[in-house]
């Protein structure tokens, strides 16, 4: 298979699987208005999903640095649109719980494979790389829109509708693994190890870096939706394109983070990407009424720059270990910022969103000071 054809079925598989990552958050004002659950509860929906995909994302990376499995890429598409399209049935928090948990699970089986896949298929270019990404940045970007088509005219209840890009997404992934399935993995089922020794100290600062960029972004996407409809007055519709804007501005963000990559080193454009989206995020939280949208663009396209070059630089620091690499990167430490959601519910809960959502300006300063401190790995791979 030509290699753009497999990177364009690569990227479209994954804003297959991303659209469940963002479908979580986009139905929180749903929950809170249908069920009246508080932001603490509603944001545990989102913790339920996150924490678990956190838990087993490394262990399915250790797998696949271990043994090719692209049967996973189908299988996991599968569980994430599974564990979504069920939620909405039955007023059981329990439920609703354990079946975000289910497509957490879903999620986390599929970055570690789908990384290493991409990586193979990409040569390990980072521009090939970037458009696998953006695929996962469109999946964001297309869950508020589609959960508000199906959700805010029929309710809860039409959630098994959300099914339908998971079966399109494992479709998809049929002629790719059939494909790669010989050339990924060697007659013995092994993954043959890159040369190169392991950085695990830097790995582990840009481990922190993109905590930093979870933890603003998966907050931000929890509650910016509730944030913007009260900021302008506005209904759900308001808050679901706030939460679109927030999406769409990923995908040009990573596109971008591509092409300045082939122009400087990816370490020099992480640090500026965390610097600009310090004054983006202090807009979102401070400026009031429609600026919202403005500032909400701004932040997502700061905060995704980064995005596909922090995959490759983990890849580059753990070359003995990509699988691991691109799990906890494309997963485990994005998953992270679930677990700041119920703290910042509960602060909205006691307080205001606004004083809730006000430390997120932090963030990516801290991000950046920890990227102040990587450097660029002696072994790149080319755009």
């Amino acid at each position: 298979m030509p290699k753009n054809k497999t990177i364009m079925m690569l990227s479209a598989g994954h804003a297959c699987v991303d659209v469940y990552q963002g479908a979580v958050a986009a139905l929180v004002p749903f929950l809170v208005a249908e069920r009246a659950y508080t932001y603490a509860a509603a944001s545990g929906v989102v913790l339920a999903a996150s924490s678990l995909s956190s838990v087993a994302q490394p262990l399915f990376g250790a797998l696949t640095d271990r043994w090719a499995l692209p049967w996973l890429l189908p299988v996991s598409t599968l569980l994430a649109g599974l564990g979504i399209a069920l939620s909405g049935l039955g007023d059981s928090y329990a439920l609703t719980l354990a079946l975000a948990a289910v497509s957490g699970i879903g999620i986390a089986a599929y970055h570690p494979e789908s990384a290493r896949v991409a990586r193979i298929a990409a040569g390990g270019g980072h521009t090939a790389m970037g458009w696998f990404s953006l695929g996962g940045n469109l999946g964001f970007a297309a869950a508020p829109l589609l959960v508000a088509a199906v959700v805010a005219t029929g309710g809860l209840r039409l959630t098994p509708l959300l099914a339908v890009p998971a079966l399109v997404g494992a479709v998809l992934y049929l002629p790719v693994t059939r494909a790669l399935g010989a050339s990924a993995r060697p007659a013995a089922g092994g993954v043959p190890r890159a040369a190169g020794r392991d950085d695990v100290a830097s790995f582990v600062r840009l481990s922190l870096v993109v905590v930093c960029r979870s933890i603003v972004f998966v907050g931000l996407s929890t509650f910016i939706a509730s944030y913007a409809s009260a900021r302008t007055g506005a209904g759900t519709t308001a808050g679901a394109a706030a939460l679109f804007v927030l999406y769409l501005g990923g995908a040009v963000g990573t596109v971008l983070g591509g092409s300045l990559a082939g122009r400087w080193d990816r370490v020099r454009v992480v640090r500026v990407s965390y610097l600009v989206s310090v004054a983006a995020v202090a807009g979102v939280v401070l400026v009031p009424g429609p600026a919202i949208y403005l500032f909400a663009g701004l932040t997502s396209i700061g905060l995704s720059v980064p995005f596909s070059l922090q995959v490759t630089l983990a890849q580059d620091y753990l070359p003995a270990r990509v699988g691991t690499a691109g799990g906890v990167t494309l997963g485990l430490t994005v998953s992270v910022g679930g677990l700041a959601g119920p703290l910042i519910g509960a602060v909205a809960d006691a307080t205001s969103l606004r004083t809730a959502l006000t430390p997120l300006i932090a963030m990516p300063a801290l991000g950046w000071l920890l990227a102040r401190t990587l450097r660029e790995p002696a072994a790149a791979g080319e755009g």
